[in-house]
């Protein structure tokens, strides 16, 4: 009889925590793509325009009068001039340090490079069997290899004798 209490009981709790939904931000799994919160843009409500005429062709990828244009938007709310985006080019006060950061060359296919080896990093990490079972986070645990501890960094810079001037004194051993 208590036996079959016990399995009762534990049954009743496994149906509890199959039904917690938890989010899944920090609970991935190998190949699952996450909200992309810039894909999301507010667009202007639709209107007739008085002339058919002015709507321009539409073209794959092209505009439309709905679709916002979110830098001149900025650009115009701050109070400058929208149209000044129109030179897209590389100011001269800053070509000098484009041109050291890109000296080693660029890499045009990074993204797709690191994506694959982040989600051959995921396949590898992901979750346990327990993890499953409980539905628990597990983004801490995989990436945890990778993360710095900020106080030994800020050690390690400052008796090197890089200049902290904002963090605190290092700590006497």
């Amino acid at each position: 009889m208590r036996t079959r209490a016990l399995v009762i009981g534990f049954a009743a709790v496994l149906g509890l925590a199959g039904c917690s939904g938890g989010g899944t931000l920090n609970n991935f799994r190998s190949g699952q793509t996450g909200p992309d919160e810039f894909a999301i843009l507010p667009t202007r409500s639709l209107a007739m325009p008085a002339d058919l005429a002015v709507l321009p062709a539409p073209t794959p990828g092209g505009a439309n009068i709905t679709d916002p244009t979110p830098l001149g938007d900025a650009v115009a709310a701050l109070g400058g001039s929208p149209d000044r985006l129109a030179d897209r080019g590389v100011g001269a006060s800053d070509q000098a340090l484009v041109a050291h950061a890109g000296r080693g060359g660029s890499d045009p296919q990074i993204r797709a490079r690191l994506a694959q080896a982040d989600a051959d990093w995921r396949a590898r990490n992901g979750r346990r069997p327990l993890e499953r079972i409980a539905g628990t986070p597990v983004y801490q645990r995989a990436y945890a290899p990778m993360a710095l501890d900020a106080a030994t960094e800020q050690l390690r810079w400052q008796r090197a004798g890089a200049i902290t001037s904002t963090a605190p004194a290092p700590v006497a051993d």
